[in-house]
């Protein structure tokens, strides 16, 4: 979420302190400005500031995602160089509002813009289907698919048959990519921290009061790294559907849920990956009602409350989106209790 003053001004110093926070948790990365971290209510100076302190203020081994979506090719890769030069990982870029209308039935704009956006960005292009403004066509993505910048989708629209549909008509993207031994991501933060490593030589007579004239380094610690093969990756968008997703062939999420409660969405995925289907799904029902509630229904500012429950700092959302009322935060710290974390 992007913390605001409460008069409207972008609090930054809340915004650094919720991502060391986060970068504690067990989530695999960070995502900053999608959907949920309100972009359209920033300037661009005002992305750019929220993209430089969330890359700072994250430990390096979590993938950073940017969102980086305008309506125009040439905004979207303006923002994409601004995430590289960060040190993001990947951007995120959603279907522009001028695209993909009435008269392009079969989808050639939405196909030229993520094209001439993919062909260009410095950074790879994660596809985003938030489910707001009309979702983008089956046909389109798997179109989009074989691109070797595009490695995946978060889809916010979900529904088995389309997930069904996605994964089949992705079936034989392949590609190849760097893991640590664990198989988790390696990012490029992680590797530009391992370069830096050696540093620069200490005297001796620099950490002791004298002494013989000795020089120390640094260790280096360099992550080793293994290869893998890797489909199309379909992440789920709706916190609702994470384990339907998993099921049918999505490789992970990014509920918009866990901004608020990330250990209670980790806890559904990593039983899964477990292979304890019971606990999958008592924790994933236990998760419906208040996400359907606090993301579906409340938006922005149930997420924004949650985090305050959570002890990240969320705070009311920028106008003319509304904070929630007494009623409403008296129901999703009931709907929370026992989300703690």
């Amino acid at each position: 979420m992007t913390p605001f003053y409460p008069d409207g001004r972008l609090n930054l110093l809340k915004l650094e302190q919720n991502v060391v926070r986060y970068s504690k948790t067990p989530a695999a990365g960070l995502v900053a400005l999608s959907r949920w971290g309100e972009p359209g209510m920033l300037s661009d100076e005002e992305m750019r500031s929220v993209l430089k302190s969330v890359a700072g203020a994250a430990a390096s081994e979590k993938v950073l995602v940017a969102g980086v979506s305008h309506d125009s090719v040439a905004g979207t890769l303006d923002r994409a160089e601004s995430a590289a030069r960060f040190g993001y990982d990947a951007v995120l870029v959603g279907r522009p509002s001028l695209a993909g209308g009435v008269r392009d039935k079969e989808g050639k704009a939405l196909l030229t813009y993520f094209l001439a956006v993919a062909d260009r960005s410095a950074l790879p292009v994660v596809l985003y289907d938030s489910g707001a403004g009309g979702s983008l066509p089956v046909e389109v993505i798997i179109s989009l698919a074989g691109h070797p910048n595009i490695p995946g989708l978060v889809d916010g629209v979900g529904g088995s048959e389309r997930l069904s549909a996605l994964m089949d008509g992705t079936s034989e993207v392949r590609r190849k990519v760097n893991v640590t031994t664990v198989f988790a991501a390696v990012t490029g933060r992680m590797q530009a921290r391992d370069e830096e490593a050696t540093g620069d030589l200490i005297a001796a007579d620099r950490l002791s009061e004298g002494g013989a004239a000795l020089t120390v380094a640094p260790a280096r610690t360099v992550a080793k790294t293994r290869t893998k093969i890797v489909g199309f990756q379909v992440l789920s968008g709706r916190t609702a559907e994470m384990l339907d997703a998993v099921r049918a062939g999505a490789v992970g999420a990014m509920p918009g849920f866990a901004a608020s409660a990330p250990q209670a969405c980790y806890e559904v995925l990593a039983a899964w990956k477990d292979g304890d289907e019971g606990l999958a799904e008592e924790k994933q029902i236990r998760l419906e009602r208040v996400a359907e509630r606090v993301e579906d229904e409340l938006g922005v500012g149930g997420i924004k409350f949650g985090c305050d429950l959570n002890g990240y700092f969320g705070g009311g959302p920028r106008l003319p989106l509304l904070p929630l009322t007494g009623e409403e935060r008296a129901e999703v710290e009931m709907l929370m209790q026992g989300m703690r974390n």
